[in-house]
């Protein structure tokens, strides 16, 4: 009960608040400049010394690049990226400790088509991460997004996985590099200087008629995202890079994991949000920044002078429900901020996330989504929700036919009997035309997908705007298939009966 007549004479306690007037926490004499979290106040020197520190930790615990492996960063122009990328120029410099001893190059994607930019403004980005790039001294490519729409279907297709070294060979394959004592100096490399490369206005429209054929923002972000990752894997085999080291930090990260659950992305959560991710096989993507926080890349780019630009992409100046990624993203930057250790808590869950172990052999590589190159995840039992809802959706669309009298089959005018102008008929009528016929003959893409990237199919108005290479890649598997159904009486299985 509430005693009125009760006086308090203790006063109550106030909490011990962090402070920059407090001592860092490291060398406990100079006084702390940022505080990235409660209790962890650092000064100017010390703050850098452990930011540098946890980004070659990162890749030194993991060891999964080896000394003189040719390694491409995927750089956006934000303020994560380019922060990597000062990580990596100052990691390879002479005078590192503990010198990074990989070769790396730049690579950014132009997504100024997708998102409706001006020649000129596009041009303008150029010049400004152009000059970034020249600082570096490193190797750089640029590439528009439209030659995603040019792509051979080998992008879909997993390649052969590397060979994976022995225990102990890294430590041995050190000890190689240093008595050899070849200097993988990336100075020494042909820097190669291009601009936008010419794209024609045909090109631009065709990419922003396949963007604009999703019919929610959230399919156009996850669509745009899938488009890029290939394309940047393309340019990461054709130049002969077998590492691919992207920029997402540990708040995107977050934001990724339960975005990717709304989106049905459950079983692919392992690759998406790990360290690295080797569904392409010859091309493993790493992401060293996984550690650092938003703020923490905030904190060290304003104090070190880390150039970064800003560009505009799908969900600027969006609303705060426009997308499952924006909703998303605004709830856990909301929460962080009453709940400091939301993103923490989010990312070490990732961690804990594994992949069953899968077989590399062709058999095995025919169970891969088309498009985010995942383990199908849609091979399930017939009495799971899954296939009620598939049920559910083709009971959804199927029309009721009215029974009436039957009508005469009228031929068609012999303008509508096939889409080709200035050439012969076709001869056939209604279903039998070669138009009809080219229509039934569209693969069936979305059976060859993950359950996620159905659902961004199925937000499309047509199949047919996705790129070619993902078509023939469809066709070719759906005819492997109807070969594979043909001759399954003569093939032996899996345990060689």
């Amino acid at each position: 009960m509430c005693q009125v007549d009760e006086e308090y004479h203790h006063q109550l306690e106030s909490t011990d608040r962090p402070s920059v007037s407090k001592k860092c926490v490291k060398c406990k004499e100079l006084l702390a400049a940022v505080v990235i979290r409660a209790g962890d106040a650092f000064c100017r020197s010390c703050f850098k010394e452990s930011f540098i520190h946890k980004f070659r930790a990162m890749l030194g615990k993991t060891r999964v690049i080896f000394p003189g492996e040719k390694v491409l960063l995927a750089v956006s122009g934000g303020p994560s990226s380019c922060s990597m990328l000062r990580q990596v120029q100052e990691g390879v410099s002479q005078n590192a400790h503990k010198k990074l001893r990989f070769l790396p190059g730049i690579v950014y994607v132009d997504e100024g088509g997708a998102v409706g930019l001006s020649k000129q403004e596009r041009e303008r980005t150029m010049s400004e991460l152009r000059d970034i790039f020249r600082s570096t001294g490193f190797p750089f490519y640029i590439l528009p997004l439209e030659q995603v729409l040019d792509l051979p279907s080998s992008v879909v297709v997993p390649a052969p996985p590397l060979s994976e070294p022995p225990t102990g060979s890294y430590k041995a394959a050190v000890d190689h590099f240093l008595q050899t004592g070849s200097r993988n100096d990336t100075t020494s490399q042909e820097q190669e200087e291009m601009s936008l490369p010419d794209v024609s206005e045909s090109r631009t429209r065709s990419l922003q008629q396949l963007i604009g054929s999703a019919k929610s923002l959230t399919a156009r972000e996850d669509l745009l995202s899938t488009l890029r990752q290939h394309l940047l894997v393309h340019a990461a085999r054709t130049e002969g890079y077998s590492k691919l080291m992207l920029g997402d930090n540990c708040t995107r990260l977050a934001v990724k994991l339960l975005t990717s659950i709304s989106l049905g992305r459950g079983a692919q959560l392992a690759q998406d949000t790990g360290f690295s991710d080797s569904r392409y096989g010859d091309v493993v993507s790493v992401r060293p920044m996984r550690d650092y926080s938003a703020k923490e890349i905030a904190f060290y780019n304003h104090m070190f002078s880390v150039p970064s630009v800003v560009i505009p992409s799908l969900e600027t100046k969006a609303p705060e429900k426009a997308s499952i990624q924006r909703l998303t993203e605004s709830f856990v930057t909301k929460l962080q901020v009453d709940f400091p250790s939301t993103v923490s808590t989010i990312y070490r869950t990732s961690e804990k996330l594994q992949t069953a172990g899968r077989s590399s052999s062709p058999a095995a590589d025919r169970g891969r989504c088309l498009l985010c190159m995942c383990s199908l995840d849609t091979a399930v039992e017939k009495a799971s929700a899954l296939q009620a809802t598939l049920i559910s959706e083709q009971l959804s669309h199927t029309k009721i036919q009215n029974p009436g009298p039957v009508k005469p089959e009228v031929p068609l005018p012999a303008e509508q009997h096939c889409s080709s102008s200035g050439e012969e008929d076709c001869g056939g009528t209604g279903s039998s035309c070669c138009s009809s016929v080219k229509e039934a003959e569209a693969p069936d893409v979305r059976s060859q997908m993950c359950y996620s990237c159905q659902l961004t199919v199925r937000d499309l108005s047509s199949v047919h705007h996705l790129p070619q290479y993902i078509l023939s890649e469809a066709q070719r598997r759906q005819r492997r298939c109807l070969m594979r159904e043909e001759i399954r009486e003569f093939l032996l299985d899996d345990e060689g009966h």
